[in-house]
């Protein structure tokens, strides 16, 4: 019995370590674009500072963008970077913008514990913005992937 108990506390150790140490290993990763907490307060609103820079989560049906199927580009709202296209645009149901696809080289993924369970976070390749999660349970006849991003992290650039 004391032998499993051991092995349980070995267990939880090594995994809590490694979640504070992926965390950990993505502030300490340097962007492109980067600012001090300051800089980034006077230019985003308080609700794209809250999402983009605290890893916040913004209310589902909230966002105009989350019903915008005009023909564009959806940039990062922090640094402008172009992260999703329209036409890899889908109506999830789920309150927030979802997209089949990001814009390759544009988006860096990382794992996210804040949950309790691992999932796929998403931020801006450039400045290193949270923008969302991706999930398994997107359109099967494209790439089954759910890309569900704050609109507060994004901007959209509407065709000419």
């Amino acid at each position: 019995m004391k032998k499993l108990a051991l092995l349980f506390v070995v267990i939880l150790c090594f995994s809590c370590n490694s979640s504070a140490q992926k965390q950990q290993e993505k502030k300490d990763k340097e962007f492109p674009v980067t600012k001090t907490e300051e800089q980034w307060k006077k230019e985003l609103t308080a609700d794209q500072y809250y999402v983009l820079r605290q890893e916040g989560t913004e209310r589902p049906f909230s966002s105009p963008l989350n019903k915008e199927y005009s023909e564009g580009v959806y940039h990062c709202a922090a640094c402008n970077t172009p992260l999703f296209k329209s036409e890899h645009k889908f109506d999830s149901g789920t309150g927030w913008p979802s997209f089949d696809r990001e814009i390759e080289g544009n988006v860096e993924f990382s794992t996210d514990y804040n949950l309790g369970y691992a999932r796929t976070e998403e931020h801006c390749a450039t400045c290193g913005g949270h923008l969302g999660h991706v999930f398994n349970d997107g359109p099967r006849k494209t790439t089954g992937k759910r890309h569900c991003i704050n609109g507060d992290a994004l901007k959209f650039v509407p065709s000419k």
